[in-house]
């Protein structure tokens, strides 16, 4: 009689514990019904993001792909510039251009070099006019535009850029990333992050690895504007001092990977520093 009764007890215990389970988990999804149209709407609204970020990176493949393998001349009709556009030839190299300007330094403590002279020159005029392999873009760390030249240089290759640089995830101040020129006369656009303010090193960055991102992809002629001057706060002879410096540095140890960099120069003090600072790091 105790064994039955015990045995009855038992079965008891467990019958009420898979009931208090049953009912437990009854309540925890009847709790969670109301949230499920909830979780499909964010599950769907992810798919629809990424394939909307798949579909824009693929128009900015194909529109990359489509601009640097068309014919010049078809190209030269989508130009942002129209006629405009500046070719290499037309841009005179350092040995030429200093004919017109005022000798201004007796000697200089760095060689004379008459085929580094070849591979350099000043260009006073509108960068994204340029129909060179590539034009550096002074950009902000987003690389998403902005003002100045980066705003220009977005404005003139288009919407698709703009679509490409999003995927970069933005880029480090000093650092250097490459994308497509789309509209614009130049093949491809290296942009760069300048410094706030007047930090040497960082700008030096700017200029070394632009010229190692031309190099690494086989461009051989290169725009500088002046970067980080203007509303990046540094003063204009000491920037182009370190870019100029940079410049020489690297040619004098890869001369062979670069045909010409250009530094691009629009105001008139610029025009004036570098006219006097050429004579110090290019002697003539």
């Amino acid at each position: 009689m105790l064994k039955l009764f015990t045995r009855l007890n038992s079965v008891i215990w467990v019958t009420s514990r898979k009931f208090a389970s049953t009912y437990t988990s009854f309540n925890i999804c009847k709790r969670a019904l109301p949230a499920f149209p909830y979780f499909r709407q964010e599950f769907l609204f992810r798919d629809l993001k990424t394939s909307a970020t798949v579909r824009k990176e693929m128009e900015f493949e194909e529109a990359k792909n489509k601009y640097l393998k068309m014919d010049l001349k078809e190209k030269r009709a989508s130009y942002n510039c129209k006629t405009s556009f500046v070719t290499l030839e037309n841009i005179p190299t350092w040995t030429e251009y200093a004919v017109k300007v005022e000798k201004v330094l007796s000697s200089s403590e760095f060689k004379k070099e008459e085929r580094l002279n070849g591979k350099v020159s000043i260009f006073v005029g509108d960068i994204t006019a340029l129909e060179i392999d590539a034009i550096v873009n002074a950009a902000n760390n987003s690389l998403r535009g902005g003002g100045g030249v980066d705003g220009a240089i977005h404005r003139a290759a288009g919407k698709s850029l703009l679509a490409e640089c999003i995927t970069l995830k933005g880029c480090p101040t000093g650092e250097a990333k490459i994308t497509g020129g789309y509209k614009l006369p130049a093949k491809y656009i290296i942009h760069t992050v300048g410094p706030v303010g007047e930090k040497p090193d960082l700008l030096k960055n700017c200029y070394l690895n632009s010229l190692n991102v031309a190099k690494e992809n086989g461009l051989k002629t290169i725009a500088f504007p002046c970067i980080s001057t203007g509303v990046y706060g540094y003063p204009n002879k000491n920037a182009a001092e370190v870019a100029l410096k940079t410049v020489r540095g690297f040619l004098e140890k890869n001369e062979a990977s670069i045909d010409r960099v250009i530094f691009c120069l629009f105001l008139a003090v610029d025009v004036e520093i570098y006219e006097s600072l050429m004579q110090k790091y290019f002697p003539l």
